[in-house]
């Protein structure tokens, strides 16, 4: 169960550019002109209710239950944002085979716009085991699959200025997506008015020599209007353990934004007029697999409502927290007006520092 916080008065600062939000619950998304084109990792997860223990060699450990789900961070964000009735458009690689073909038929049915997926014939569609055991973080054993082939003309520039927002999710984890290919699709869609925003997963292992990645995401970031790593990401990054440190040094390479969240105790922001502190969400927390991602889609939904950057960290907190409450990436995860309810019945506590 996470603190039960309060929120702070509103304040004026950062604002993003409205965007009418047009859609209603009724309608489909499928051949709707996309608000967020969501780019990068496509998933296949496998995963499992809470063991109360991890098996030892040749041990069977029960479970209440397992399931396969859809994943990745850019499906995430796309169903996420689907369910707050926002228009999105999936750009990622799958392979020829049944857990691809789940991927694209459970994307549609969720109401996300899968024309931007490519089907990669001699790879096998990506996918994730997700090993959750009670009262620890999860644990993961993943497989790159069509991921790896990903690259940034798959980003295709005919679905970028049909967006609102461009959102790249898993930078770092896809090996043929380049730093200077990534950061000309960046610089190019701020060029048309769209808006860039940037996450990332970083390995163990890229990020055992901390500070390298900084030199190599320069270009990405410096067009990055928000940029949303975790604080063990930004420590790996950055070579800095300070949260605060850590957003500074994005600001500096060039991000608009930087928002580092720290599960449990919130999230950081540090924008051009505004450095913010925000605390958690009562929830009750079942499995945490994909709750960065869903606070991602919050913090988007925020900036295609125009909204300052308190009201964009009150969203993205909630989604984030929703997501948790259940087993996998999505099914947790507040509709629109489910959390309208949630935000008039909690207050989130927002702090200057």
């Amino acid at each position: 169960m996470n603190k039960v916080e309060g929120r702070g008065s509103r304040v004026e600062g950062q604002k993003y550019e409205a965007v009418p939000d047009t859609s209603s619950p009724q309608r489909s998304t499928l051949n709707a002109q996309p608000s967020v084109l969501c780019a990068g990792i496509v998933v296949a997860d496998h995963l499992c209710v809470p063991v109360d223990h991890l098996p030892e060699a040749g041990e069977l450990v029960m479970t209440e239950g397992m399931t396969l789900e859809i994943g990745g961070c850019a499906s995430n964000a796309a169903v996420d944002l689907a369910k707050m009735e926002m228009d999105c458009t999936v750009c990622g690689c799958v392979g020829d085979d049944a857990f691809g073909r789940f991927v694209l038929e459970t994307l549609k049915i969720r109401r996300v716009n899968t024309s931007g997926i490519r089907v990669v014939n001699d790879t096998a569609t990506s996918q994730t085991l997700i090993v959750n055991v009670t009262g620890q973080d999860r644990r993961f054993i993943h497989s790159f699959g069509a991921n790896a082939r990903f690259t940034a003309a798959d980003i295709r520039a005919e679905l970028v200025a049909q967006a609102k927002v461009l959102y790249v999710g898993g930078y770092l984890l896809m090996p043929a997506l380049e730093d200077s290919s990534l950061a000309d699709v960046f610089q190019s869609a701020r060029s048309h008015g769209v808006k860039t925003v940037l996450d990332v997963a970083v390995p163990g292992r890229l990020g055992a020599a901390q500070g390298h990645l900084m030199s190599r995401m320069a270009r990405v970031l410096a067009h990055s209007d928000v940029f949303l790593p975790n604080e063990d990401e930004a420590r790996l990054i950055t070579g800095r353990s300070d949260p605060l440190d850590q957003a500074q040094a994005f600001r500096d390479a060039g991000v608009g934004t930087a928002v580092i969240t720290m599960g449990d105790r919130g999230s950081l922001l540090i924008g051009l007029n505004d450095r913010l502190r925000a605390g958690t969400f009562p929830i009750q927390f079942v499995d945490g697999s994909g709750g960065g991602d869903a606070f991602d889609a919050g913090f988007i939904c925020g900036i295609l409502r125009g909204l300052d950057s308190r009201g964009c960290l009150e969203i993205a907190s909630a989604l984030g927290a929703s997501c948790v409450r259940a087993v996998g990436t999505t099914p947790g995860v507040f509709t629109r007006q489910e959390c309208e309810s949630f935000l008039k019945e909690h207050r989130l506590l927002i702090t200057s520092v």
